[in-house]
């Protein structure tokens, strides 16, 4: 069973996103902060981060690029999840290494369909 790991400050979001994904076979564990993240990596290996930008301490990020830095994160695909939808805010998103970028007013089908093709 595949494992994703969550990083969203909003309750409301992560049970959203929780339910969905678990309904489609995935393990999901949510966390939510950056920091909560990277302590929770030291043990728990993913096959895919779903990464929130507005969280509390760092941004989802500025998470993102130290997680595409280091050796044991950064093959994890991460999806930027996020309401910030402006170009310029994707364009951050690529140059902080995320593999996907979806604004929170995705659809299921492709949020699902974006998480299958990451994890292959």
């Amino acid at each position: 069973m595949s494992q994703i790991l969550i990083v969203e400050d909003s309750k409301l979001e992560a049970d959203k996103l929780k339910k969905c994904l678990e309904g489609q076979g995935f393990s999901i564990l949510v966390v939510t902060s950056g920091e909560e993240a990277e302590i929770r990596l030291k043990t728990f290996k993913p096959n895919l981060i779903v990464l929130d930008v507005i969280l509390p301490g760092e941004s989802g990020f500025e998470l993102c690029r130290k997680l595409k830095a280091e050796v044991a994160t950064k093959n994890i695909p991460v999806v930027i999840y996020s309401t910030k939808d402006k170009e310029i805010d994707r364009t951050w998103g690529d140059m902080s290494g995320a593999d996907a970028y979806l604004s929170k007013t995705v659809d299921e089908p492709t949020l699902i369909q974006t998480v299958n093709r990451l994890i292959g």
